[in-house]
Order: C-alpha cells, then structure tokens, then sequence
C-alpha cells in the first residue's frame, strides 16, 4: 500500500475519536524528536483487559516506512479496532 495512503487511512481513524473498543494504540519513539526507530502497537480488547503489545523497530523513520505503516493499516482492519489512538510526536528513549 502507498505510504501516504497508509498515514492518511491511520490519521482519519484517529481523528474519530473514542468508538468503543477493540481499541489500538500507536505511538513513535526514537533517540531523537525527529527519528523515530520505533513504533509500539497496544491493543486493547476491552475496558480492563490486559493490553497486549508489538513493537516494529526501523533503521530508517519508522513513520515514513511503508513497510511498516501498511501494517499498521492491516493490523487496524483485521483486528476490527473501533478505536485507533495515535500518539502525537516521538517518544524520548535512552
């Protein structure tokens, strides 16, 4: 899938606000504010329930990886998340 189409279909989900779970959680973090090696995937079955995670590492901005992005899309579609949170901005690691 495009890369643009890729953000685009993940920033219209987010921009919907709270639906109702299945909900998924995505956020960025990097050594730098404006490069982002990773990306951590929560997913949240129900109000209370154990999250369960995947992490996606990148040598590259893991926001403008394609590859990495259409599984984002994928992951939103088949896991039916009415849900999708997008953490603004790059996580600080050490």
């Amino acid at each position: 899938m495009n890369l643009d189409k890729s953000k685009k279909r993940i920033a219209k989900r987010a921009k919907m606000g709270f639906q109702g779970y299945p909900q998924i959680s995505i956020s960025y973090s990097g050594k730098t504010a404006s490069h982002a090696d990773e990306v951590l995937v929560e997913f949240l079955l129900e109000d209370g329930a154990e999250s369960q995670l995947e992490r996606f590492a990148s040598k590259l901005d893991a926001r403008e990886d394609e590859t990495i992005q259409s599984a984002l899309v994928k992951m939103i579609e088949r896991s039916a998340a009415k849900t999708v949170v997008l953490i603004d901005g790059v996580r600080s690691i050490a």
